[in-house]
């Protein structure tokens, strides 16, 4: 073969061989475009697109005349798509001054021309996801949609807004623990016992990869849209809640003392009206950072006489008018000596006697006597109780209760006059106030309760009733014993100092030594508490305030934990009017209150109140609505707040402040009845919808 033909025979080979690669470029192309194409679209599209989750908004939570304790308010993150085909080089350098002139007086962070600057910047860079300002609330986004191109909005001028929603709680720190938190690493009180319900259910949002590794929206339709949470009506009373607080304060900055809390609970439903924590920082304020009266386990001290009584009088071996020789206050029992609070005082003294004054000595010797012989029947007559066993709240980190038993390694000779007196046993504040709760009961215990009911839409979800615990838990004629001795203890007792005119308290101070590492000896420090019932003939609420470690002098019950008591009870009391069946007067007991406003403006409420010649202490200063707390010699005027775009709450007001408030949230109002706003329609908190309709009953 020629030299000339072999070179042609390469060129046919190498052509043949580059016809056949096209054609199977061709045809591979075909297959992906027709039989594939589908396929390799979606491929590229998830390298490019990514679903992000959006955010449900998170139920409310309410107290239970319907004041907003926890709401989910709006947060929002504002970008720009500076790259947008529709905003021309020509329309954005005539209006890019103005922009940054309104930026720079709207958010106050930085100059005009520095705004203009990053701005122009990343129109130069065709930016797609310019970030403009995090944090930006309602009212500066409002104003942002109005200003120079950003007024054209999403897709005319660039305008990219996301929102997120920030846990607030407008009462700030009442009952803020009980309220709680939710988050991933961090679940506490109701909002993390019913996160579920709160919650709602996420929606999804396409979003387009771009450069930097930002995620920009491909429209403003989710694909999957949020199904917003339910809301929690508890039973919190928000204005019992604020006296309790502020007494507890009171007390505690009085007596200097590390921690305290008080409940206040209804004798029938186990309904919580009020339960407040505070705990001193470093920085010797007071606040809520945890919720003791659920969680905090100690030796109840004296409280936990009421319980050994009942055990006395259930099984027959002692009556009220039976004596007992307390022996000067004195008694050793093997080598170990208990004191009462006041020695060489009383020697041979009725049961009765022995309680109203708290006396150790009288109610351990009567234990002892009587169960020395056989131990475990005292400790079934309080496991019988449910003394030993939680609660089962629905907030965790409820306490483990303990009752010492003779099975026990740690049992000795003086395990059982001590435990008759409350030591060597382990119950929270909650736990003692549900046993109190249940001699006000005539016999019921019923669970404690924080919530009544979920609400959607408005509507009732679920209610939650009354949980009983145990239908009796003794003899109805040692109630009735057990009422009288609690009468006793306030009517000449140790607690004599809270006694009022108009109504009567039950109840049982309490004084106890804490251990520190084992050792009762050691830097000597105490818990301070009452618990009890009122009104004494027909209770309706029992309450329990415990305070622990005053470095005062002072630490006894009656003098340290018992005003907080009779504040609460003062100002339930004074605002029910279904309590007040009978009036007693005594003179020497009669208080005399300052007058009770309505909410109104701040300002007004100052005004009125200085012309009486009242002392005011304002707490918010800034406030424009507030609320007035009358106390004995002064008032305390707290913020009301309003939030914009919510149904405010008028409960309080007079008409012409109510209407006003109504009339600017863009709601039609019906008035019925004069005075003063009793009731309203819609519960405070509701997103408000301009021209719908709300009733208030004014009384």
């Amino acid at each position: 073969m020629s030299h000339e033909k072999q070179i042609k025979t390469r060129v046919y080979l190498a052509y043949g061989l580059m016809c056949v690669f096209a054609l199977s470029i061709v045809a591979r192309v075909a297959q992906i475009q027709f039989l594939e194409g589908e396929k390799w679209k979606s491929k590229a599209e998830t390298q490019t697109t990514s679903f992000i989750t959006i955010e449900a908004v998170r139920g409310n939570i309410f107290a239970s005349d319907g004041s907003l304790l926890a709401t989910s308010k709006p947060i929002y993150e504002v970008r720009w798509d500076a790259a947008i085909p529709s905003l021309s080089d020509e329309y954005f350098n005539e209006h890019i001054g103005k922009l940054s002139q309104q930026m720079a007086r709207l958010f106050q962070d930085k100059s005009s021309t520095v705004y203009a600057r990053e701005l122009t910047q990343a129109r130069n860079n065709e930016s797609q996801y310019h970030l403009i300002k995090r944090k930006v609330d309602y009212k500066q986004l409002k104003a942002l949609r109005e200003f120079e191109i950003f007024n054209k909005g999403r897709y005319g001028g660039g305008l990219i807004i996301h929102q997120r929603n920030k846990r607030a709680k407008p009462f700030k720190q009442l009952a803020s623990r009980t309220i709680g938190y939710d988050r991933e690493d961090y679940r506490v009180g109701l909002e993390g016992a019913y996160s579920k319900e709160l919650s709602g259910v996420v929606g999804k949002r396409l979003m387009q990869k771009i450069a930097g590794g930002n995620l920009k929206p491909l429209n403003d339709v989710n694909e999957v849209e949020p199904e917003d949470g339910s809301d929690l009506i508890t039973t919190i009373d928000i204005n019992i809640q604020d006296v309790a607080e502020h007494a507890l304060l009171t007390q505690l900055e009085k007596h200097g003392a590390h921690h305290g809390c008080a409940v206040l609970m209804e004798v029938e439903t186990g309904n919580i009206k009020a339960i407040a924590n505070l705990t001193v920082q470093e920085n010797g304020t007071y606040a809520e950072t945890y919720n003791y009266a659920i969680g905090s386990p100690t030796e109840p001290g004296s409280t936990f006489k009421l319980a050994s009584m009942l055990c006395l009088l259930e099984d027959g071996h002692v009556d009220l008018t039976d004596s007992v020789d307390i022996e000067g206050g004195i008694k050793k029992f093997y080598d170990r000596t208990m004191r009462d609070s006041k020695t060489g005082v009383y020697n041979k003294i009725t049961v009765a006697k022995a309680f109203e004054i708290s006396s150790n000595v009288g109610i351990s010797k009567l234990v002892n006597q009587y169960y020395r012989e056989n131990p475990a029947q005292f400790v079934k007559r309080l496991k019988a109780m449910k003394l030993d066993q939680p609660l089962g709240l629905e907030i965790k980190g409820e306490g483990k209760p303990s009752i010492a038993s003779p099975d026990d390694a740690a049992w000795s000779g003086i395990s059982l006059p001590w435990m008759s007196i409350g030591y060597e046993v382990l119950q929270t504040p909650l736990q003692i106030l549900t046993l109190y709760n249940a001699v006000a009961n005539n016999g019921k215990m019923v669970k404690p309760k924080m919530v009544q009911a979920i609400k959607k839409r408005g509507k009732i979800e679920k209610e939650f009733p009354t949980v009983v615990i145990q239908d009796k838990i003794c003899s109805q004629s040692t109630i009735d014993n057990l009422k009288v001795l609690l009468e006793g203890v306030v009517d000449h007792g140790t607690a004599s100092n809270l006694k009022h005119a108009n109504y009567k308290i039950a109840g049982k101070t309490g004084t106890a030594q804490i251990a520190k590492d084992g050792n009762y000896q050691r830097d000597k420090t105490y818990q301070a508490s009452f618990v009890g019932y009122f009104p004494a003939e027909k209770p309706r609420y029992t309450c329990i305030v415990v305070i622990d470690s005053p470095t005062s002098s002072v630490y006894y019950g009656n003098l340290v934990a018992g005003p907080i008591f009779k504040e609460i009870s003062d100002k339930v009391y004074s605002t029910q009017i279904k309590m007040h069946e009978e009036v007693t007067t005594d003179p020497a007991l009669a208080n005399s209150l300052i007058p009770v406003s309505k909410v109104s403006e701040k300002a007004d409420l100052v005004t009125a109140f200085k012309k009486l010649n009242i002392q005011v202490e304002v707490k918010d200063p800034d406030a424009k609505w507030a609320v007035a707390q009358s106390f004995s010699d002064s008032v305390e005027i707290t913020e009301r707040e309003v939030i914009e775009n919510l149904v405010p709450r008028v409960v309080g007001m007079g008409a012409m402040d109510a209407l006003f408030l109504l009339e600017n949230a863009r709601l039609k109002v019906n008035m019925i009845g004069s005075g003063v706003v009793r009731q309203q329609s819609i519960i405070p908190g509701t997103r408000a919808t301009v021209g719908r309709e709300i009733t208030i009953h004014l009384l």
